[in-house]
């Protein structure tokens, strides 16, 4: 019953995020806000360097996949440039487990995980309660499903 009540929220949210969900024209594959803002905000490599999720400055910033990224400090926002795909968010920064159900989904910045040395965001603490249940299974899921709509925009799926 829960299974069906979580799929039937996401399925919810996929019609609410649709038409709410940016996406940009260049990369569609790149979860960002209306100003091009991806994670909200936060600072990606903190997720790594603090273990936990950190409200970036704009006062440092850096640009990938035409999506801006923050940073809480210089030396965070240096990483990140010399190895932006260490630290960007897997699946563009949409919710690991929408990707696992052919969803795209925007993501809360606090409801996240490493692993393997990758990020992972989910759309919110609910979802990824559930993503935590089969961790493995769902980013082999999703690694799989991105293949196919990392191009595809989030209100066309």
């Amino acid at each position: 019953m829960t299974t069906l009540m979580n799929y039937l929220r996401l399925m919810a949210a996929t019609v609410i995020l649709g038409f709410s969900a940016s996406v940009l024209s260049a990369d569609i594959d790149v979860s960002a806000d209306n100003n091009d803002l991806a994670i909200k905000g936060y600072d990606p490599v903190a997720y790594f360097t603090d273990g936990k999720a950190v409200q970036g400055d704009k006062a440092f910033t850096a640009v990938h996949k035409n999506a801006i990224y923050q940073f809480s400090n210089a030396a965070n926002r240096d990483a990140f440039k010399a190895d932006p795909e260490k630290y960007a968010p897997q699946y563009g920064g949409y919710c690991a487990f929408g990707v696992a159900m052919g969803k795209k989904f925007e993501t809360d910045p606090n409801a996240w995980k490493v692993v393997d040395n990758k990020l992972y965001l989910n759309l919110d603490a609910s979802v990824q309660k559930r993503w935590l249940e089969d961790v493995p299974g769902y980013i082999e899921t999703a690694d799989t499903n991105w293949v196919n709509i990392k191009s595809v925009a989030a209100d066309k799926l």
